[in-house]
């Protein structure tokens, strides 16, 4: 199994060239479309601790569910982020690329060279 996975939307222009890059690098990947395949909640806190960033961090604020859901206006826990983000995946900024033990929030898509 590869080392490189990424967690990616296919429809995402942002995750499609972050997956060609990880094509031109020639190292094995796996490709999880977290809509099909969605995140446990362990899964994304492990994944985000990896990266460093907080679930707020990785929050798509301009996607008309988060208004909808006036999360504007919402003060939650980590924990109550995250199962806000599992419930609305259309929430997880993308794509994010894991190696081991690191992992990044890929914007831009070129930032994925550096957990090559």
């Amino acid at each position: 199994m590869a080392d490189i996975t990424i967690y990616q939307k296919p429809t995402c222009s942002t995750c499609r060239q972050a997956v060609q890059l990880l094509k031109e690098s020639g190292k094995p990947f796996t490709a999880i479309n977290y809509y099909e395949k969605p995140f446990t909640k362990t899964q994304l806190k492990n994944l985000l601790k990896k990266a460093k960033l907080s679930p707020m961090d990785v929050l798509r604020t301009k996607e008309d569910i988060y208004k909808e859901l006036g999360l504007a206006k919402k003060t939650l826990s980590d924990d109550e982020w995250l199962d806000m983000l599992i419930a609305h995946p259309d929430l997880i900024q993308r794509p994010i690329v894991e190696n081991g033990e690191k992992a990044i929030l890929a914007r831009p898509a070129e930032s994925v060279k550096g957990l090559l």
